[in-house]
């Protein structure tokens, strides 16, 4: 799920992310396992993926990672290992990254659009029974932003209709539920390495995670042309989605970080939340038992596009995540099937606006942004 730009950082600008700096106190370590992987001459699926992928089944809490080629890679081998295919419905929601959506048409299924709830922009389990068909195979639960989807509630229905259940952890690495981490919950987990996710990449990659070894061995083979072994296919459905061995190197380096990270994250996140307190906006908050990884702070504002335009007048970075819902978006528009109205999709379409946030801002950077937006209110 690509959401911001990764053009050079200027001087004067408080960046929405910082993919460099985040990665700049890592260098000497990054640069150990760059040359590690050079010297070695193995460069395709080698140690290094071996050994990622083993570190992040343990980070996650599941029996087995699969590397992959991207976050989006992910969900498209997930769908495809579950033996969802044309024609066949997965429900989610149209409050995501195009990248979930497009997924499902890739595999040529049908998405089914569903509402999120307004205090986490989570798929709302409320929704998810009467969008049922006789086609629907899956659920793609988003972690969106960071905030955890309601899971318990979310499984329940899926189990009680025969559903798979696959979560979008994108930009949720490292948020938990009742100290279980996403991706733990669903038949599979798929996740993102894009540069500005929690756990970022110096490139593209992504990954799967499951409990289930049948499943694990099936998206083995898909990642590699559908074979069993080399040159034979037992898929005729497979894909060339490998994670590579530079990215799990230094994967495995910064994902010693992430706990690290994702706490500054959530310290950015509190101080943000007490400082524009009373203000005219929504804030971000969290639901119980859970813990929020704030891959992005996002506020709702009305008069949304005066603040945006303020903030980035006063050399504020800022995004919208996202400007358009999925149903509203011309690729999707024609082929999904959207059950009932999305209420809380079109409200927050027009309100939401994401506040710069990263590992290593510095407190003066957060200053700057706090100010700004009290000088708009003022």
């Amino acid at each position: 799920m690509t959401d911001t730009s990764t053009r050079p950082i200027l001087r004067d600008l408080v960046p929405l992310s910082d993919p460099g700096g985040d990665s700049a106190g890592l260098r000497s370590e990054i640069a150990a396992a760059l040359m590690r992987v050079v010297d070695s001459g193995s460069y395709i699926l080698g140690p290094e993926v071996e050994a990622f992928e083993k570190r992040l089944a343990a980070s996650v809490g599941v029996a087995e990672a699969v590397g992959v080629g991207s976050g989006t890679d992910a969900l498209v081998i997930a769908m495809l290992g579950l033996g969802i295919g044309p024609g066949d419905e997965v429900i989610t929601v149209s409050h995501t990254a195009g990248a979930t959506v497009a997924a499902i048409r890739i595999v040529g299924a049908v998405p089914v659009l569903v509402d999120v709830e307004e205090q986490n922009y989570c798929i709302d389990p409320d929704k998810i029974e009467g969008a049922i068909g006789p086609r629907t195979h899956a659920v793609v639960a988003v972690h969106l932003y960071g905030h955890p989807a309601h899971m318990a509630a979310v499984g329940a229905v899926a189990r009680q209709h025969g559903l798979a259940v696959i979560e979008d952890c994108a930009q949720a690495q490292a948020s938990t539920i009742d100290g279980r981490q996403v991706g733990s919950f669903g038949e599979i987990g798929c996740f993102s390495f894009y540069p500005t996710k929690n756990l970022g990449a110096i490139g593209d990659g992504g990954a799967l995670v499951t409990d289930d070894p049948a499943i694990a061995d099936r998206v083995r083979k898909l990642r590699t042309y559908g074979w069993s072994k080399p040159q034979y296919a037992e898929f005729d459905n497979g894909r060339a989605s490998r994670l590579d061995e530079i990215q799990a190197a230094i994967l495995s380096v910064k994902l010693r970080q992430l706990a690290d990270h994702v706490e500054r994250r959530r310290n950015v996140a509190r101080r943000y939340r007490a400082e524009l307190a009373g203000l005219p906006l929504v804030l971000p908050s969290e639901s119980a038992g859970t813990t929020h990884a704030y891959h992005l702070f996002v506020i709702r504002a009305e008069g949304r596009d005066a603040l945006e335009a303020h903030l980035q007048a006063n050399g504020i970075g800022t995004g919208r995540h996202y400007p358009w819902p999925a149903h509203r978006q011309p690729a999707f528009a024609a082929v999904a099937r959207i059950p009932e109205p999305l209420t809380v999709t079109e409200k927050i379409a027009g309100e939401i606006l994401s506040l710069p946030l990263f590992a290593t801002i510095s407190e003066a950077q957060i200053g700057r942004v706090v100010d700004a937006v009290r000088k708009f209110y003022r």
